[in-house]
């Protein structure tokens, strides 16, 4: 065959690994479900900044740069006590800067979910997790929990970490303190609510979530920073490291004893 018959085979093969090629750097880098909590310690001012800080966030340069490059997906999930979560904002790809634009007006225009209710950290991780079967495109799966108290209800937080590492879920926590709280939502955020590898972001009362949430965007979506767990890979040693980490001390079970209020975490010290 001439060489001028073979040049059409060639033209269709080179277009097939261009297309190949530009799915490939279009490609979804990270899905991220930012978890806000809205319980009764947080007020009609706190939910405003909390909103308004993470829309300015989304649309800082550094970070609406990171999102673009990254193909990123974002959704929001507003959470409280038992059975009251709601997606507020299902997934959104973003493919441009009008979607970020859009992504950012809608979170800090958005109406609160639920006021007055406790904290059930573990459904918040529950109703978060399983958002990621409508993304198995996205190459990593990650949980941004943010929250200014302790779990006071439903207990599940030890089993619903542990279920999410199993699926290479990586949880990390913004812990929002109080004026008196000292560094005991950061603590609880550490030792109960992230994964190994996983990281917590402190903000110093909620006038300071703008700050916390811009600096926790980036470390979660700028490599190498990001780092990507293989979905595919056996869980069970994972899981066998997650399964003592947090143990507690004799000590700390006897003093729980005293504490007047039920033991928040029963069922969750042996994962």
């Amino acid at each position: 065959m001439s060489g001028w018959g073979m040049r059409p085979r060639h033209l269709i093969l080179g277009l097939f690994a261009s297309i190949l090629s530009a799915a490939g750097a279009q490609a979804c880098s990270v899905a991220l479900v930012l978890a806000m909590d809205v319980s009764g310690s947080v007020d009609a001012y706190e939910y405003d900044l909390q909103t308004q800080g993470m829309a300015r966030a989304l649309s800082e340069p550094a970070v609406a740069d990171a999102l673009l490059s990254g193909r990123a997906a974002l959704a929001l999930v507003q959470w409280s006590g038992s059975s009251e979560q709601a997606v507020s904002v299902p997934w959104t790809r973003i493919a441009e800067p009008a979607d970020i634009r859009a992504l950012a007006l809608r979170i800090g225009t958005m109406a609160r979910a639920f006021a007055g209710g406790n904290t059930a950290v573990g459904e918040a991780i529950q109703i978060s997790a399983a958002l990621f079967d409508q993304v198995p495109d996205c190459a990593r799966w990650v949980i941004d929990v943010s929250g200014d108290g302790d779990e006071n209800e439903g207990f599940s937080v030890g089993a619903e970490r542990r279920a999410a590492w199993a699926r290479a879920i990586t949880i990390n926590g913004l812990a929002i303190e109080g004026a008196a709280t000292g560094t005991a939502i950061t603590n609880f955020y550490r030792r109960w609510v992230v994964t190994p590898g996983g990281f917590v972001i402190t903000a110093q009362q909620h006038t300071d979530f703008a700050r916390a949430i811009r600096i926790k965007l980036l470390r979660e979506l700028i490599p190498p920073m990001a780092r990507r767990r293989d979905r595919d890979a056996p869980p069970s040693a994972q899981v066998a490291q997650l399964a003592w980490w947090p143990q507690l001390s004799a000590s700390a079970r006897a003093l729980r004893s005293f504490h007047p209020r039920p033991n928040p975490y029963a069922g969750n010290d042996h994962m």
